[in-house]
């Protein structure tokens, strides 16, 4: 994966270290609009948890675990995304979030957009997207990018954030339809 991906007003860079500090303030600023759907913020987010994701994102791009990137607009973080080797072989799984201030600028439809062409770009055959489906904003990015549902899944436990309904949708979009 390359380290940085996009230009213009969309730019996606590796997280470092040094993103600590920024990262545990955006989250701050944003714990009201992510509680609802984001279980790691449910009891807060400290600093020691951003410094503990920074490094983590670092171990987990060398293992070829996760590639997590801070996404910035005009040079301002916004928010986080990633491309997560959990969905099986050949597959990657895109999750983000953002800053309050960010959305509804297209700025997440442009990171998943660059997520997954990036993806392709090395080989992947498939990149899936999950959301709940009470969270429609979110389902809407893979539908504008052409993902196609492929699954329901009901967990049996309850919803494990305010906002959810405890069913997810799997989005999925192959290198033919991107």
């Amino acid at each position: 994966m390359r380290a940085q991906l996009g230009s213009g007003e969309v730019t996606l860079r590796r997280v470092r270290e040094s993103d600590a500090a920024t990262l545990y303030d955006v989250v701050v600023e944003s714990l009201d609009h992510l509680r609802p759907w984001m279980a790691w913020v449910a009891d807060g987010y400290s600093v020691a948890a951003a410094k503990e994701f920074v490094s983590g994102s670092q171990e987990d791009w060398e293992q070829g675990n996760a590639y997590n990137y801070a996404i910035f607009v005009q040079g301002r973080m916004a928010g986080v995304a990633g491309l997560m080797a959990r969905i099986g072989p050949g597959g990657l799984e895109i999750g983000y979030w953002l800053h309050p201030a960010f959305v509804g600028r297209g700025v997440a439809t442009r990171t998943a957009s660059l997520l997954a062409a990036e993806a392709f770009r090395t080989g992947v055959q498939r990149v899936e997207i999950v959301t709940d489906v009470a969270n429609l904003r979110s389902a809407a990015i893979p539908k504008r990018l052409g993902f196609v549902e492929v699954e329901r899944r009901s967990p049996p436990q309850e919803p494990i954030t305010p906002g959810e309904d405890g069913v997810d949708i799997v989005w999925r979009l192959t290198p033919d339809r991107a």
